[in-house]
């Protein structure tokens, strides 16, 4: 009645004036209100009114706008109950799944593509197949987009592309890392070359933003043609069981091509890609295991190239002494042993995160802390293949490593390497070229390195896995260790040509297996009772904390690629 009132006490006045914007939008949500009013001045005495048009117009367009909005929080109800009977989530529980309750912030809700051939002008849905924002993990701002495969099988349009580029650009603005929920068929063949330069458009932030920012990856469907190259530049690529598949070309058009008959799981499925191919740095069994790692994951990783690492409260002091590590190593020189195992008891509350668990398993790389604070290790495994470095175990530490340094990350670096994996294959394959990129990374890296040798380091492996001639600022040894050009059999039989073999082995054996000539030439800093290995690497990595190392300028590095 108050409404009706003021409108017939003064028709002249135009409607929309008579609302300030709060009482405007309460009345507008309001729906029984909403109707109740509309009645009231619908009088034949103010039907006349020219300001009504203009109000019955803000009504259409909030009822408008309330409509797209629906539509893009449930954009395919029948898409959506096909995708939780796969066990999938949809794009957008996802993103609910991963960042902390009520944090998100959506971008382009409303966005669709614009498009108009083959019919597409008859399939705009709000959001176009794309979820996009912000939020927070653990309280710290990241960006995330998610694909949608209810809606044209999550193809990347150019108005999707546009989505996707508008985040990572805020990211890069803000310097805040970028999560991509992968989940699509690929390109969208319906606009040709415009799908295709939307591509391009995010590889080039990619490239861009490579080094500035974490760029992580979880793929939770398929990801197949171009889309796979996004990914690919990203920082970590993970995966799900069952679900979730990457390749170039699918099934059909290797059949073409090759006569080769291989099913979507067998081509890109989780285990080609965490086992083979090196792809993938993780599989995990559903979505929602997968996105609670990615948070895990995203605990350990500073927001940007320009911020510390980052440090969280622990009980777990750097005075703990650990006496199983004095008995850890075996009295037999070829047996085995886990090193996963010397690493969790040296990290803060034996939290180790590993990276690539199921690729390359002769070396071993992850993240940890100490002291609260983020710390990469990097560690030969006796356990496979003796802890040899081979092609595989080159590249994956590489990459981990060059991920390090370019955010501030130091290294912790655990050696038992008896040198390179000698094979025809290995010599063809290029180990010379792969085994340098390891080499070069860490002789590369700027960042606080610690090395510690727990066992045997025997020629050129001995050098890759950071002595002191590559710029590790402290290295020590167990008195358990080795260093050597080679074992003292093989030096033997080289050196003596085969004659009195086993006596010599025991006189090359007392003077050069252990860790003494190494020490007395100053090639280490000390040997250090193993159960101080972690207190002694907490001070070092107090000391290191002001480390400014100069390098000279150039452009970039030539790492043998």
């Amino acid at each position: 009645t108050g409404y009706q009132r003021r409108v017939r006490g003064s028709s002249e006045q135009p409607l929309h004036s008579l609302f300030n914007h709060q009482t405007l939008g309460m009345f507008l949500s309001n729906q029984f209100l909403r109707s109740s009013v509309t009645r009231q001045i619908c009088a034949p005495s103010v039907q006349k009114c020219a300001s009504f048009s203009t109000f019955q117009h803000y009504v259409d367009i909030y009822a408008r706008i309330d409509a797209k909005k629906k539509e893009a929080l449930n954009p395919n109800p029948k898409g959506l109950e096909t995708q939780h009977k796969k066990g999938k989530l949809s794009a957008r529980e996802r993103v609910t799944l991963l960042l902390d309750a009520g944090s998100f912030r959506e971008y382009d809700a409303l966005v669709e593509h614009r498009c108009t051939d083959f019919g597409m002008e008859n399939k705009r849905i709000a959001g176009d197949s794309l979820v996009s924002g912000r939020g927070l993990i653990g309280g710290r701002p990241c960006f995330v987009y998610s694909q949608d495969f209810t809606v044209n099988g999550g193809s990347l349009s150019l108005a999707n592309a546009e989505k996707i580029c508008k985040v990572m650009d805020q990211a890069l603005l803000v310097k805040a890392p970028v999560i991509g929920l992968n989940d699509s068929g690929g390109a969208r063949i319906q606009e040709g070359i415009d799908s295709l330069w939307g591509y391009g458009q995010v590889f080039q932030r990619n490239v861009t933003t490579s080094g500035v920012i974490p760029q992580l990856s979880l793929i939770m469907g398929p990801c197949a043609g171009g889309a796979v190259y996004s990914p690919a530049i990203t920082d970590f690529i993970f995966m799900v069981q069952n679900t979730s598949y990457m390749f170039i070309t699918g099934p059909e058009v290797v059949k073409s091509v090759t006569n080769e008959e291989v099913t979507q799981t067998e081509l890109g499925g989780t285990k080609p890609h965490t086992t083979h191919s090196g792809v993938a740095h993780g599989a995990f069994p559903n979505d929602i295991v997968a996105l609670r790692k990615l948070r895990e994951l995203f605990s350990f990783l500073p927001l940007s190239n320009e911020s510390p690492v980052p440090e969280i409260p622990t009980y777990d002091t750097r005075d703990r002494i650990i006496p199983s590590l004095n008995t850890i190593i075996p009295p037999d020189p070829n047996q085995a042993y886990d090193m996963k195992e010397i690493i969790e008891k040296i990290v803060d509350d034996n939290h180790f995160f590993e990276i690539m668990p199921d690729y390359a398993k002769n070396i071993i790389i992850g993240f940890g802390r100490m002291e609260g604070s983020t710390v990469g290790i990097i560690a030969n495994q006796p356990r496979d293949l003796a802890g040899v470095l081979d092609i595989n175990a080159s590249v994956k530490g590489a990459r981990f490593v060059r991920f390090c340094d370019a955010f501030g990350i130091p290294i912790i670096i655990l050696s038992d390497v008896p040198g390179f994996l000698p094979g025809v294959a290995q010599e063809h394959g290029g180990i010379i070229r792969h085994g340098a990129k390891l080499l070069y990374a860490i002789a590369e890296a700027t960042v606080p390195k610690i090395s510690v040798i727990t066992r045997k380091c025997y020629g050129g492996a001995y050098l890759v896995m950071g002595s002191k001639s590559l710029t590790v600022d402290t290295n020590y040894v167990w008195p358990t260790t080795e260093i050597a050009v080679m074992g003292a059999k093989g030096a033997v039989e080289i050196i003596f040509r085969g004659q009195e073999v086993d006596k010599r082995t025991a006189e090359y054996q007392s003077r050069f297996a252990n860790p003494l000539p190494a020490a007395q030439r100053g090639y280490i800093d000390e040997i250090i009772e193993p159960s101080h290995t972690r207190k002694i690497i907490c001070e070092d990595l107090e000391v290191l904390k002001t480390k400014d190392r100069a390098v000279p300028w150039k452009k970039h590095g030539n790492i043998p690629l």
